[in-house]
């Protein structure tokens, strides 16, 4: 059934039973086989045929769904029961939220590696909310995000603390001033992220302690975008520490003495709330808690 439900899913996301074919190194025929097999079983049609394109009907979205959750744990399994016979190795799925995974992660992923070689990590970079979401529907092995985010369905544990300060460009006219006020703030263009962003969680908590919320907001879907810009003199914006060493040692980039700043937030590794861990699994996270 596992390898029904891996096609399924390919002509599902591939929206083509030649591309699905490719993909998978099968024939047309045989990919056509296992749908109708699996259509058989569930008595119902899962995908909308013509000679333009093929699509999921309802019954193929529920199906997708819950084949996608089925093989995330059907490979965990697999992979649980070949850590009793070997050391940590293969296939460990990582999703991260843009700061910690664009700045932090890959020297994390460095160190990992040179202790377990065997180890091929695969990371996804998405905002904390999709991360959460990608670990309930076991599509990936650990995720880390940023902010203070509860969930009963899964296991979130702080294991870092981050600082956030208000930034600006080195020639920026409020660097010149002895003393800067909320509403010399407000009148300024601020750059901020997505929501669903933890750095967007933090920046609204930003703007809460300082009294106002901007007029002038320009919105990103990448911290490294918010940096050039800052550099360009669009505007100003609250960022993590950790995402603007290099500017700061370089002096592109200028963090504002405001009073109530840095604000802080933690980074949290989250987990599916499962009995066993792979050993994948295991050592990365004592990495991340270790360090």
């Amino acid at each position: 059934m596992d390898q029904t439900l891996h096609v399924f899913i390919t002509v599902a996301e591939q929206q083509n039973f030649t591309r699905a074919a490719e993909i998978l190194h099968m024939t047309q025929p045989a990919v056509s086989n296992y749908i109708q097999n699996l259509e058989r079983s569930m008595d119902t049609k899962l995908l909308e045929r013509t000679n333009k394109f093929v699509r999921l009907n309802k019954a193929g979205e529920i199906v997708y769904h819950h084949a996608k959750n089925i093989l995330g744990i059907y490979t965990r399994m697999e992979n649980l029961l070949d850590d009793l016979k070997h050391t940590a190795s293969g296939t460990l799925s990582i999703g991260s939220s843009y700061t910690y995974g664009e700045y932090i992660l890959p020297y994390k992923i460095a160190d990992l590696l040179k202790s377990y070689p065997q180890l091929n990590p695969n990371i996804t970079i998405r905002n904390s909310n999709e991360i959460i979401e990608l670990v309930m529907q076991h599509q990936i092995d650990v995720g880390i995000i940023e902010g203070d985010i509860k969930s009963e369905k899964i296991q979130i544990t702080p294991f870092a603390c981050d600082h956030l300060s208000i930034t600006s460009a080195s020639n920026h006219h409020l660097l010149n001033r002895h003393q800067i006020s909320s509403f010399d703030l407000s009148l300024e263009t601020w750059l901020i992220r997505e929501e669903g962003s933890g750095t967007r969680e933090m920046q609204e908590k930003g703007f809460q302690r300082l009294g106002f919320y901007p007029k002038k907001i320009m919105t990103f879907g990448s911290t490294q975008v918010i940096k050039e810009s800052i550099e360009a003199g669009l505007g100003i914006s609250l960022l993590s520490h950790s995402v603007i060493t290099n500017e700061l040692e370089l002096g592109k980039l200028k963090l504002l003495d405001i009073n109530g700043f840095p604000i802080t937030r933690n980074f949290s590794v989250v987990t599916p709330k499962v009995k066993f861990q792979t050993k994948a699994t295991q050592v990365f996270l004592e990495l991340l808690v270790g360090n």
